[in-house]
């Protein structure tokens, strides 16, 4: 396990790509293994926060919306400003063109499909760079 935490680490040392640079989408069935310090978009995390949140919910639509606004405003501004943020990460997948995950894409420019290690995916786009200046 060491080993593993040790050379993903090296690979990112080694590698040219600035931490902030780097852009993970996901979702819940696809972990992956972070490197840290890249930004992670999960696609399912506002089907599950609003699952959550319709949590037992009783059959009565009426009071399935009371609830639902009381649940809400509880939540306050944190839950609404979560909300917002997973919708506007999602958008922001859609508008890169992300057609399968895992993706870690670089510099918004470069995408590596299918490799759920990042330090792994970010040493490839790195030598692909460095290859084509």
């Amino acid at each position: 396990m060491a080993a593993v935490v040790v050379t993903g680490l090296c690979m990112v040392l080694l590698s040219g790509v600035a931490l902030a640079d780097v852009l993970v989408v996901t979702d819940s069935r696809h972990p992956i293994q972070r490197m840290g310090g890249e930004r992670v978009i999960e696609l399912d995390l506002p089907a599950r926060i609003e699952a959550e949140l319709s949590t037992g919910l009783p059959a009565d639509p009426g009071r399935a919306e009371a609830i639902m606004q009381q649940r809400l405003r509880e939540g306050n501004e944190t839950l609404q400003r979560h909300i917002g943020l997973a919708y506007q990460d999602v958008a922001e997948a859609w508008g890169l063109g992300i057609v399968k995950i895992p993706a870690v894409v670089v510099d918004r420019r470069y995408v590596i499909y299918g490799e759920p290690n990042v330090a792994r995916a970010a040493a490839r786009i790195d030598a692909y760079r460095s290859a084509r200046p």
